[in-house]
């Protein structure tokens, strides 16, 4: 099969991103029917059809969404290379790097990891984008190559996807949050949120009589937590998630047979290879390491937690 070229790849995915060869066309500085000329080209090429065209624009076929996941890493892998053979006598490494992380990852996982990489790589510029972690999340962000680098929630019960590679950093336990001095916090309605519960604590809920239906679904776990603290509700949250929890909520421990969630980093092979996203990685696994020891890597303080 012939080689598509740089400029073809811009194209695909152009296409798809604008999901029209017109808005195509305007983006990439070209007209209509160099661009319908280039996919055409391209289809020709990989032997299938790329993109459904319609009155409505162009539509990805199946063929053609896999397509463009490759050529978006394809063009990633080359920039990368311009800036490792710029840092090479330095071993360091200018420009981008897109991290994709579900909200409290963002928050407390990624900050201290960013701060001590960009002291030893300062032209680093980490770019974070906040991405729930449902369906495909945030390891389907790094499979189509919209970031370098995820941090997920991975385990024996949701692998690390066959295409990429990664390992878990964070370990971490679920406790019941309620207002401070409720005399019966079980009785207290149920706040959740949707990337809460998952496959990792599915089998767990369904064990627990005593926890009912979520009668409030927020946002996200900062929602859940503001309205744990205003006495709405209870909620039963792992530990990443209540770094820096307001001092009107208490945290009890859900004992030994509690739920867990791994958290942990994916990536493809090739950008794993690569200078920032291994010195992202190295800064990842030494701060869990740090923090870890015998404990959990977010371990509730004695002074919020009851037994």
């Amino acid at each position: 099969m012939p080689d598509l070229a740089p400029h073809e790849l811009r194209v695909l995915v152009a296409v798809e991103r604008e999901r029209g060869f017109s808005a195509a066309a305007a983006a990439l500085g070209m007209t209509q029917s160099a661009v319908s000329h280039s996919v055409r080209g391209s289809e020709r090429k990989i032997g299938a059809v790329l993109f459904d065209r319609g009155r409505q624009g162009a539509a990805p076929t199946a063929a053609g969404t896999r397509t463009v996941a490759h050529a978006r890493r394809i063009l990633r892998l080359l920039e990368m290379m311009g800036a490792e053979a710029r840092g090479a006598e330095l071993d360091t490494v200018a420009g981008p790097l897109r991290i994709a992380a579900f909200r409290s990852a963002a928050l407390h996982l990624l900050p201290p990891a960013l701060e001590r990489l960009t002291a030893r790589h300062p032209g680093v510029e980490p770019e974070v984008r906040l991405v729930r972690e449902l369906g495909r999340g945030t390891a389907g962000e790094v499979a189509d190559g919209h970031a370098d680098l995820g941090i997920a929630t991975i385990g024996t019960t949701s692998p690390v996807p066959q295409e990429l590679v990664g390992g878990v950093l964070v370990e971490e336990g679920y406790a019941l949050v309620h207002p401070a001095g409720h005399p019966a916090p079980r009785s207290l309605p149920l706040v959740d949120w949707a990337e809460n519960c998952t496959s990792y604590t599915r089998a767990w809920w369904a064990d627990q009589q005593w926890l009912p239906k979520a009668t409030v679904q927020a946002e996200d776990d900062g929602a859940v937590l503001s309205m744990v603290s205003s006495g709405f509700g209870m909620a039963v949250m792992p530990e990443l998630s209540l770094t820096g929890a307001p001092a009107n909520i208490e945290i009890t421990d859900l004992g030994p047979e509690r739920p867990t969630r791994s958290v942990g980093y994916v990536t493809t092979p090739e950008l794993a290879r690569t200078v920032a996203v291994r010195a992202l990685i190295r800064e990842l696994r030494a701060l869990s390491r740090s923090a870890r020891g015998d404990r959990p890597v977010i371990a509730v303080s004695d002074s919020r937690k009851s037994e």
